[in-house]
């Protein structure tokens, strides 16, 4: 799957109309997610991000993982999707924030994890983006980049095929994380998931 376009605009658009019947599409990958969120290995009291939160999904297990002594956060683009956390009462697990992840308003080194689901396929500027994900994570903090089927399924459910260009193959996904502050840790890519560990950097 392509990038979509560099204005955001067209991302609100796209997901707005679709945010209602977003999870109703997919309505078994709450599993997926929580084993994805495990794999952070958070712990009570850390603060993290759902970066490009969505109808805020990963919530729950964000927030059953940090305790209530934590802190978590969902940030989206579109209003829509946030509504729509918000009618799930995702907004009980974590506070919702209408943001760009190219301009986060958090300081540098706020959290200790970044989660983010479907994320790489919808960034404009990839390297300014994990940048800025990287730059609100303390030294050693992790990302977690996911989706609930793999690259070979998921162009498959819309008909292509894996092209050799596509950001979330292992050869370009690495060097780009490099350059951004981050270090891959693991890398999965099957059938029945997406999932890529990535440590900030402490240099």
């Amino acid at each position: 799957m392509g990038r979509m376009s560099d204005d955001p605009t067209h991302i609100r658009e796209f997901f707005g109309a679709r945010a209602a019947h977003w999870e109703d599409r997919f309505p078994d990958d709450g599993p997926a997610y929580a084993a994805a969120v495990a794999g952070l290995g958070l712990r009570p009291g850390d603060a993290v991000l759902d970066a490009g939160c969505g109808t805020g999904r990963a919530l729950p297990p964000l927030r059953a993982a940090v305790g209530t002594a934590g802190t978590v956060i969902g940030a989206d683009l579109t209003p829509e999707m946030l509504a729509e956390a918000a009618r799930r009462n995702r907004d009980r697990d974590g506070t919702l924030l209408l943001a760009d992840v190219a301009r986060l308003p958090l300081r540098d080194g706020a959290l200790d994890a970044v989660f983010g689901a479907g994320l790489i396929s919808h960034l404009a500027d990839p390297a300014r983006e994990l940048g800025e994900l990287a730059r609100v994570v303390r030294p050693g903090g992790l990302l977690a980049l996911f989706h609930p089927i793999g690259r070979a399924a998921l162009a498959a459910r819309h008909g292509r095929r894996i092209t050799d260009d596509d950001l979330r193959a292992e050869p370009n996904l690495r060097p780009m994380l490099a350059r951004s502050g981050w270090r891959m840790r693991s890398y999965v890519d099957e059938d029945e998931r997406y999932l890529v560990l990535a440590a900030r950097g402490t240099e």
